[in-house]
């Protein structure tokens, strides 16, 4: 049962890693937060890409409070 479970999570996987593929994500050299988190949105949505499902990430609105450096 294990092993049918792990083979249908790897071909979701791979139809989510092809669906970002089609959608040039892997083109870029350049990747930034929101592009990271596409690509990682779209692989684990897997074949729900093609019903519709277009998950998109937005990183401007995300504040980090970052500590100055010590003297």
């Amino acid at each position: 049962m294990s092993r049918i479970i792990s083979l249908l999570l790897v071909i979701w996987l791979v139809i989510g890693a092809f669906a970002a593929y089609q959608r040039d994500y892997f083109s870029d050299a350049d990747t930034n937060c929101a592009e990271a988190g596409n690509i990682a949105l779209t692989v684990v949505a897997g074949p729900l890409n093609y019903f519709g499902v277009n998950p998109e990430v937005d990183c401007e609105d995300i504040d980090v409070d970052v500590p100055d450096p010590s003297e």
